[in-house]
């Protein structure tokens, strides 16, 4: 019963993260499997990338229905990932559990860090946005907008050139890093994919979050497939009743998404995911 609970619980807490951050589930599910309900971390891998790949098909569903998923770029992000991510899960089985869970826990620590940085970077262009000057008058507003009209008609071309030969390039590099990321460690990589899609692809908060969740579920089915001869030896009486929590979790976690600030979501996260990573690293060093 006790183990139950605590399924139930972490599910939740994965379902909130996923749902409502675009990433950082499967950076809770893993430690969570080992440490609260006792699993191997091989184990804990394979079960981490099943219980977040139907998480996040399921907020990718909901993300999706409110518009804010790109499938286009996310599809060329996780198609390039996809061999990575196979190729480095089958590595990873003959790996030893202490080096898997100590680049987990060293991974974990640097997401967090660049989540609470970008919030701090963020914070100051947010106190800037909210003392605007006063308007100007109108004869100024014309005169602005006439030049801007003039500029925009003297290059009409180049940026629709220029801008998706180097977005899909973009997309494509970061989509294998993060494949191999996913296959070795069992993450997702939506903590990483988040921060890509925002700076190198100038995607909305929003739609860079529903759009990972494409990119979390392809790599997560994709590194989940060399490992299923181990699946029969999960545990699935705590593995399936954390999954189905999770999956109510997401779709809580996007109400969240749009009800809070994005940065006020990811500085919690962050520090709770601070908290895991020394917890980790402290067990794998003792």
């Amino acid at each position: 019963m006790t183990a139950l609970l605590l399924a139930l619980a972490a599910g939740a807490v994965v379902g909130l993260a996923l749902g409502g951050l675009g990433g950082g589930g499967s950076m809770l599910a893993v430690p969570a499997l080992v440490y609260l309900l006792g699993f191997s971390p091989a184990l804990a891998t394979t079960a981490g990338l099943a219980i977040v790949a139907a998480t996040s098909l399921t907020g990718l569903f909901a993300h999706a229905r409110a518009g804010r998923v790109r499938w286009r770029t996310g599809a060329l992000f996780a198609a390039a990932g996809l061999p990575a991510a196979a190729a480095a899960g089958a590595v990873s089985a003959h790996l030893p559990g202490a080096l898997l869970t100590g680049a987990f826990a060293l991974l974990a620590g640097l997401a967090a860090w660049r989540m609470l940085a970008s919030t701090r970077a963020t914070a100051p262009a947010e106190a800037r946005v909210g003392t605007v000057p006063a308007p100007a008058a109108p004869a100024e507003t014309r005169a602005r907008t006439a030049a801007v009209r003039t500029a925009a008609t003297r290059s009409p071309a180049v940026a629709p050139r220029t801008r998706p030969t180097a977005g899909a390039g973009r997309a494509a590099a970061a989509g294998a890093g993060l494949g191999a990321v996913t296959g070795l460690l069992g993450v997702g990589g939506g903590f990483l994919a988040v921060p890509a899609l925002v700076s190198a692809l100038a995607f909305t908060m929003a739609e860079a979050v529903g759009t990972s969740l494409l990119v979390i579920s392809a790599n997560s089915l994709a590194a989940l497939l060399p490992r299923l001869g181990a699946a029969g030896s999960v545990d699935w009486s705590v593995a399936a009743p954390f999954t189905g929590a999770a999956i109510l979790g997401a779709w809580d976690g996007k109400r969240l998404a749009d009800r809070f600030a994005g940065r006020t979501l990811q500085r919690l996260f962050a520090i709770a995911l601070l908290g895991v990573s020394a917890l980790m690293l402290v067990g794998t060093l003792t």
